[in-house]
């Protein structure tokens, strides 16, 4: 009786895994499925209403009025203040996200893009996931904590359909809410999320990004001062990205508190801007630009400038879209345009300098590398991973999501709980 009784306690931990590795096999599956979906269709479209805006210029004029068309879908669907940061509490706290929040960003973005506002995929990816993820958590009758991770779930889903890359949105979804907080529980379930959603957007024919580097250089100390430039550049302009972003949203709401008057002024001034630089590479996401550089080595030394000013008064002004496209269009022009100078082959400058932007201005050092290795091949990983440590401890306290916790200090080891700024 006695044998029994202590196999039986030695079984329920076992018992407990096993239920947990099924649960979230289901769960991470089914909304991996639903987001791979969703995830798939946002892509096709913003790919189409992009190729559509390159054949006919003039959509760009319409850039006010399809403002004034984002403003009053959030207002119809009632998340006007809703965006990343939000998504980004709810997995910390009791907040849930409205699921009209999924419609809502999915066609802000598309309209936005259609007209020419400058903007990426991320946010509204991160936006979708956490937003199909509270529907099915509240399907489920799932309890706080599941929630949370669900969320985490959704997160990692849609980032991995649009970007097909399914380990980094695994570890990104994971690494970003919380810098120095690790929830390990949540890696298995979001690993089963995205890469059931990387694998129905493959179904779906959407192509993963891919920016690959032919020639990758032997480790030497001439190559390593020239990657340690690249980084400390790649912070230094990672800081100024996000200050850019959230002075501009600042100087917007102060200056223009109506929310129809800013989308119309900021329509405006991108229209200008447009004209007068006489080229709309500033304009949507800017992928054309990014392999052009990878593919040419055509990189303009003030292109990154340009392209942080037009993103910030984009977002500022109310348009809807991500950050993480336009970092790495500044990524690329400004690590391109540096390896140019310093004698690096420019497509490998552009990819250490996407590594430095994204980690600069996202602050998850170990999703960088995952994604440069599965954006540009794994032969270069630890000139990666250098570039993504360095800008990582140089950009500081600075977040593009005013909502991200760095739990712990970048100098010694010791607790800050701060947030991004």
């Amino acid at each position: 009786m006695e044998i029994q009784k202590k196999v039986a306690q030695a079984a329920q931990p076992v018992q407990a895994y096993v239920a947990a590795f099924l649960r979230w096999l289901l769960l991470g599956g089914v909304v991996g499925v639903a987001g791979g979906a969703v995830g798939a269709a946002f892509s096709k479209a913003v790919t189409f209403v992009n190729d559509l805006r390159g054949a006919n210029g003039w959509l760009l004029y319409l850039l006010p009025l399809g403002g004034l068309l984002i403003v009053g879908l959030y207002k119809l669907c009632r998340v006007s203040d809703v965006g990343t940061n939000e998504v980004f509490e709810s997995v910390r706290d009791r907040k849930a996200v409205s699921f009209l929040l999924a419609p809502a960003v999915f066609l802000g973005t598309v309209v936005t893009h259609l007209c020419g506002g400058s903007a990426g995929r991320e946010g509204a990816a991160l936006q979708i996931g956490g937003s199909v993820a509270t529907l099915f958590g509240r399907l489920f009758r799932l309890n706080e904590q599941d929630r949370h991770i669900l969320t985490l779930c959704g997160m990692s889903a849609v980032f991995s359909a649009v970007f097909g890359t399914p380990m980094a949105a695994c570890v990104f979804a994971v690494e970003v809410v919380s810098v120095g907080r690790f929830c390990s529980a949540a890696l298995f379930p979001c690993m089963v999320a995205s890469s059931s959603a990387f694998g129905i957007a493959l179904l779906c024919g959407v192509s993963p990004e891919r920016l690959p580097v032919e020639t990758v250089p032997a480790f030497s100390a001439d190559l390593l001062w020239k990657m340690l430039a690249v980084a400390v550049a790649g912070a230094l302009v990672s800081i100024l990205f996000c200050w850019a972003m959230h002075t501009g949203a600042h100087l917007f709401k102060r200056f223009f508190p109506n929310a129809w008057l800013r989308v119309v002024v900021g329509g405006a001034v991108v229209i200008a801007l447009s004209l007068l630089l006489g080229t709309t590479n500033y304009n949507g996401s800017g992928m054309a630009v990014i392999e052009r550089v990878f593919e040419h080595g055509a990189a303009r030394p003030e292109a990154f400038l340009l392209k942080i000013v037009f993103t910030a008064i984009t977002i500022g002004a109310g348009f809807k879209g991500g950050e993480i496209v336009p970092t790495m269009f500044i990524g690329a022009t400004l690590g391109g345009a540096l390896a140019l100078l310093i004698g690096l082959d420019p497509a490998f400058g552009a990819a250490l300098g996407i590594a430095a932007l994204f980690c600069g201005v996202t602050n998850c050092p170990l999703a960088t590398v995952l994604l440069s290795i599965e954006l540009f091949g794994g032969e270069g990983a630890l000139f990666y991973m250098i570039v993504a440590f360095v800008s990582f401890l140089l950009s500081g306290r600075f977040s593009l999501y005013s909502s991200q916790h760095l739990l712990f200090s970048k100098l010694r080891e010791e607790e800050t709980d701060v947030c991004g700024h």
